[in-house]
């Protein structure tokens, strides 16, 4: 897969991307209240708007939003003559941006046929501009979307969806809150780490999953104490994109096969769940991918690099399971509430998710699911 973005990057490049609104006519800028809300947003969409003669807003894109928020927007929406899409925000509002970059299209498939399987041939230019270090949906050709009524998650899933521009902007990433920063970290490190020991890893995923992870590992604790430490706060953009660029030439694996139906079903954040499940699901792996496992624990400031491959796999999971710690985020099912007796349901959407679960470098039954569920109830009796 190709990914021809254009990518511009710093600190104030937002001032910079004059050029790219040169003779376009009708922008669709799409974004969610709370981004909507951010002095910097607020500049960038009063740029838009002395630089093009239309421009649609679409800020109603809410957290983790299903096919029926999607077409609730495309309903209330004429795009005709739209000659580019901006999306401003995090992983929900890219994805719906890149939905609607191929919507815009005439003749395009329905958003019922997309769901369904069909592809999308083309698209109107697209920009991304990302406020959350994290699901990397800049560089991923993915747009997942709840469906309510299956209680999981469905991916959307085609290069022609890849953007024609993406700036990283750090300063855009200060104001989100600390929890937040943490939780999209660790998305972007299971990215990362789940594309490395995939097994459709391949020496181009691997590339991407090893700067980002070095990247990562060096400046997320940074990034989420210090908000205004821009050096950190653009490691982690660049981490994540590059967490979706792996994604992109590779895939994830377990941890996100079962965190989407904590999402579907209990729409606890995608971010959480993958803090919940990431130490349990590599602990399972951890066997079938020592050697790559060792690579990455070398890769954690002051690692200990005369330990064995062996002791450094082991070592890179009790520095996972430490890390969901140090950031304060749940490390449990227990602690958000939800009950053992959820088990049987667990295992058979974590098990129907075929397209990721075919990726894990070890042979996964559905006791092993369950198992790794059982971890994350520890103060339940079974």
């Amino acid at each position: 897969m190709n990914i021809n973005s254009t990518v511009i990057s710093g600190y104030q490049t937002l001032n910079d991307i004059g050029y790219l609104l040169k003779d376009r006519q009708h922008v669709l800028l799409v974004t969610d209240k709370n981004i909507g809300g951010i002095p910097l947003v607020q500049e960038l969409i009063k740029q838009v708007c002395d630089k093009v003669a239309t421009v649609k807003m679409v800020d109603s894109v809410p957290p983790e939003p299903s096919q029926h928020d999607v077409a609730a927007i495309v309903a209330s929406l004429d795009t005709s003559g739209v000659d580019l899409v901006i999306g401003v925000g995090g992983g929900s509002v890219l994805d719906v941006a890149k939905l609607l970059s191929v919507l815009c299209v005439a003749h395009s498939p329905t958003l019922e046929a997309l769901l369904n399987g069909e592809k999308p041939q083309s698209r109107t230019a697209s920009l991304l501009i990302p406020t959350t270090a994290g699901t990397g949906s800049e560089a991923t050709p993915n747009a997942i979307l709840a469906i309510p009524e299956k209680e999981t998650k469905v991916g959307i899933i085609s290069p022609v969806m890849l953007p024609d521009y993406v700036v990283l902007a750090p300063e855009l990433t200060t104001s989100m809150p600390a929890h937040i920063a943490s939780s999209t970290g660790i998305d972007a490190l299971c990215h990362l780490i789940e594309c490395f020991t995939a097994t459709v890893s391949n020496p181009v995923s691997d590339n991407y999953a090893l700067i980002g992870l070095q990247k990562l590992f060096a400046s997320l604790e940074t990034a989420v104490a210090e908000p205004g430490n821009l050096a950190a706060r653009l490691d982690m953009l660049w981490a994540s994109y590059y967490g979706g660029a792996a994604i992109a030439h590779a895939g994830t694996h377990l941890v996100h096969a079962m965190s989407y139906p904590l999402g579907g079903k209990y729409h606890i954040p995608h971010g959480v769940a993958n803090a919940i499940l990431l130490a349990p699901c590599m602990r399972f792996v951890r066997p079938a991918a020592v050697a790559k496992f060792a690579q990455a624990w070398d890769l954690v400031p002051g690692a200990d690099l005369s330990l064995s491959d062996e002791e450094k796999s082991v070592a890179l999971v009790d520095y996972f399971a430490a890390l969901v710690k140090r950031l304060k985020l749940p490390a449990s099912l227990d602690e958000l509430g939800i009950g053992s007796d959820h088990l049987p349901y667990l295992v058979e959407a974590a098990l129907d998710v075929q397209r990721l679960m075919k990726n894990v470098p070890a042979p996964v039954s559905a006791s092993d699911v369950r198992d790794v569920y059982l971890t994350l109830f520890p103060t339940q009796n079974h």
